[in-house]
């Protein structure tokens, strides 16, 4: 049997708007819940309204200073982070299993594919072993977390473009004391919009060959 007709279809949603966190969670976690061994894998990016989100064993006293940003309990792996516009998120809704992926090759594709996405704009990026996400010169451009239900996964990843640092301030990013956030757009002059990256991603999956059929949804 050719291995094509193996492979999963990937959708890719595209969200144009700012979306409320909360909502999305529930729908994640809703189709996560309700998919079948035949149901395709979906691929969400999109920008947020500002907001911050505790991991599943998130600590309170990483939240800093008080401010009037949302906080939002969230079941992904990880400590507490900042979502905004400005800020690229990609959520992955993926079949591990029959991906015959475990949860180190979806943290290590979820990093190398912000790795690829900025060394396509010059910028040099790097993962550490102790410290998931992605790195330039030590500070961090990338964020990941994620949650695995019966094989499945949801969450995903968060990349900084051009978004308000000042979320960032108020906390402990990911759980670490005086981590230095960093964007695109501080590292590079004419750096590539929301719009652009998120094609850029689209473009990435395409050319990947973990996928029979790749389509794309505008919402």
């Amino acid at each position: 049997m050719n291995d094509t007709v193996l492979k999963p279809n990937l959708i890719i949603r595209h969200y144009k708007n700012l979306h409320n966190y909360a909502s999305l969670f529930q729908e994640m976690r809703s189709y996560t819940d309700q998919r079948d061994e035949h149901s395709p894998d979906q691929l969400w990016i999109l920008q947020h309204h500002p907001v911050l989100t505790q991991g599943q064993a998130g600590k309170p006293e990483h939240i800093l200073i008080p401010s009037d940003l949302p906080v939002v309990q969230s079941d992904r792996g990880g400590q507490v982070t900042w979502h905004g516009p400005g800020q690229m998120v990609i959520y992955f809704m993926f079949d591990l299993n029959r991906l015959k992926w475990n949860v180190r090759t979806l943290v290590s594709f979820a990093e190398q594919l912000m790795i690829d996405l900025v060394k396509k704009y010059n910028i040099d990026a790097y993962a550490k072993a102790d410290a998931p996400g992605v790195y330039v010169s030590e500070r961090k451009i990338g964020s990941l977390g994620f949650k695995i239900r019966r094989g499945r996964s949801y969450h995903g990843l968060a990349l900084n473009i051009d978004c308000d640092l000042s979320g960032f301030q108020t906390i402990n990013p990911c759980g670490y004391a005086g981590l230095e956030m960093v964007r695109i757009c501080d590292l590079i002059e004419d750096y590539p919009r929301f719009d652009q990256l998120a094609q850029d991603v689209t473009t990435y999956f395409k050319e990947k060959n973990d996928f029979n059929d790749v389509q794309v949804i505008l919402q």
